[in-house]
């Protein structure tokens, strides 16, 4: 590899050819502040920065200061990072910034993880002197995503996540000068876009300008309602998470504090995703070894590859963007809808309550799950499997506001009968974890014999785009794909299009690692090593279970032999399995 040398701030390094002054920089150490770069490094989201300006650094010999992010460093090149007329700079963008932004920091979503609010202490600015118009335009509220356009900076992070990364290309660049900001294509309200709610541009906003839809309210008034039963279910991936919110290490497995917060908070029933989990293996499972089955013995009718639907705002993009191919996913439900399925029939009935009398409540990583609870779907007459959906954001936020110190929480244990689980179920909070949990239980189902070995490795890691080929003897190779991040989802669903296609099942999550990094998680900045701490908790979580094969959970073992029947039997179908829809817009097919 090719190497150059060059000076930053009276010290020489010696950086690969290519190597922007920024990363140089950071290198050494040297902190230059930046609004509109993004990076995860290794899981390939990046974006195209440039545009704030703040990160300029003066260049000896060049006239003009320098931006860090998209200047590469040069042989013998000589940098100041903090230079007067650099600082300077800096300050007076930023200044300018801030004279066109509104100061609710008190009650701003992103107050404390803003990183404008962060920047502007950093350089001690503590008075605007340009004064003058500010922009203001109408808070856009979906059901998963508030837009703030008037906090908009215009770093564009989310248009390029959006557009880049996910494909999507929902929000982009609108008007020039001084209305400049990001926004839908003529202004439509999400909901009447592409937008597939993954949460992503959230994830990346350095301001308060994107945040989530917040339900804490809702969670304290059905608690305190007397006239209803409140349940509530947590996914995988927030116990991994959540304990970043309280100062503990990323990677933090805080299963047993959680439960306890939350049964402090005041739900009645503390329940875990997990479990259903084990269901929606049992499920798309058995409908995998079905389709695989017929294939094989000649059925050129059957819908290979078959697809996960575990991810909402998956479901959403090939809804909106190859409805022609919407009957290869699976047809079961996710496991958030199967847990609101399961805990509205079954559950309800077992305690005495109405549907209606019992609030479902979700724990999720994920801000596309407030959307999916609102599909017409997953309603009967009207009252919705899952009332709605909290992020891990959200119930942070929810035990500060009830006073509960989360760190001296005692270990406290799920609620029967919808909290028994195995290691299947949480690695799915990974990217590659559906898959590893569905070729554990369709291995011992096929063979009729016990795994050799049970931990999928080949499966497993942090690429983009996976393939793994997994014999079953006596069946079958399977050749399998593992997916994140929707531009990969999109390639893969080109080659379903073409017909070259050479796999048998599909995992994809929308985002970057899995749901580890969902829309809903703490904020890390864009530091990768967060992702990949968590990445390892949820590996570890599953080697620490007494039980690792969904088919060998006694609880759902039990719910198929006094309700169920069968896996996808005619109440399981029913249940637990939905149908697909084309969603493409009016402005696609104009195209």
């Amino acid at each position: 590899m090719d190497t150059i040398k060059l000076t930053i701030d009276n010290r020489e390094v010696e950086v690969p050819k290519g190597t922007t002054i920024l990363k140089a920089a950071a290198q050494m150490g040297i902190d230059i502040p930046t609004l509109c770069n993004f990076e995860l490094e290794g899981l390939a989201l990046k974006n195209h920065p440039g545009g704030c300006r703040i990160c300029v650094v003066e260049v000896v010999g060049r006239r003009n200061l320098a931006p860090a992010c998209i200047t590469e460093c040069m042989p013998d090149m000589v940098v100041k990072t903090n230079s007067l007329r650099a600082i300077n700079a800096r300050k007076t963008v930023l200044e300018l910034m801030l004279s066109d932004h509104p100061n609710d920091c008190l009650q701003c979503a992103k107050s404390g993880k803003c990183e404008l609010q962060a920047l502007a202490a950093k350089l001690g600015i503590r008075e605007i002197p340009y004064k003058g118009e500010q922009s203001h335009y109408q808070v856009k509220v979906s059901p998963s995503i508030v837009r703030d356009i008037d906090k908009c900076i215009m770093c564009r992070r989310c248009e390029s996540v959006c557009h880049e990364y996910q494909s999507v290309g929902a929000i982009g660049a609108v008007d020039r000068g001084f209305p400049a900001v990001v926004s839908t294509a003529f202004g439509k309200d999400l909901i009447d876009t592409n937008c597939v709610f993954c949460g992503q541009c959230i994830v990346v906003c350095p301001v308060g300008a994107l945040t989530e839809v917040d339900n804490t309210s809702k969670v304290l008034r059905d608690i305190a309602n007397p006239a209803v039963k409140t349940c509530v279910q947590v996914a995988p991936a927030v116990r991994v998470a959540l304990g970043e919110e309280f100062g503990m290490p990323a990677g933090s497995i805080v299963t047993g504090k959680l439960t306890a917060a939350l049964k402090q908070i005041g739900f009645d029933y503390v329940f875990d995703t997990d479990w259903s989990a084990d269901l929606t293996i049992m499920e798309e499972g058995t409908e995998l070894i079905g389709r695989l089955t017929s294939f094989l013995k000649g059925d050129k009718s059957v819908k290979l590859p078959m697809m996960t639907s575990c991810c909402p705002a998956w479901v959403n993009f090939y809804e909106k963007f190859y409805p022609e191919l919407k009957e290869n996913p699976s047809t079961a439900k996710s496991p958030q809808q199967m847990f609101g399925a399961i805990a509205k029939t079954y559950f309800a009935d077992k305690i005495g309550v109405k549907r209606e009398e019992l609030v479902s409540v979700s724990v999720m990583p994920c801000v596309a799950k407030k959307f999916e609870c609102e599909r017409d779907e997953f309603k009967t007459n009207g009252n919705p499997d899952v009332d709605y959906s909290i992020t891990t954001r959200e119930l942070a936020r929810l035990i500060k506001i009830c006073n509960i110190d989360f760190t001296k929480l005692p270990e406290a244990e799920f609620d029967s009968p919808l909290g028994e689980s195995t290691g299947a179920a949480v690695i799915f909070g990974a990217t590659g974890g559906v898959m590893e949990a569905a070729v554990r239980t369709a291995y011992e189902v096929l063979t009729k014999q016990s795994l050799p070995k049970i931990d999928f490795t080949e499966l497993r890691g942090l690429e983009g785009i996976r393939e793994a080929k997994v014999n079953i003897p006596g069946v079958a190779e399977l050749n399998l794909a593992i997916v994140y991040g929707l531009g990969n989802a999109r390639k893969i669903m080109e080659q379903i299009k073409a017909g070259t296609c050479p796999y048998h099942f599909i995992e994809v999550m929308a985002c970057p690692g899995g749901c580890i990094d969902g829309g809903g998680q703490p904020y890390h900045h864009g530091d990768a090593e967060i992702i990949k701490a968590r990445h390892k908790a949820i590996y570890e979580a599953d080697a620490n279970m007494p039980i690792r094969k969904s088919h060998e959970n006694p609880s759902i073992q039990a719910i198929y032999k006094d309700f169920l029947v069968e896996p996808c039997g005619e109440k399981s179908h029913h249940l637990l399995h939905t149908t697909y829809f084309d969603k493409k817009t009016k402005f696609d097919l104009e195209k």
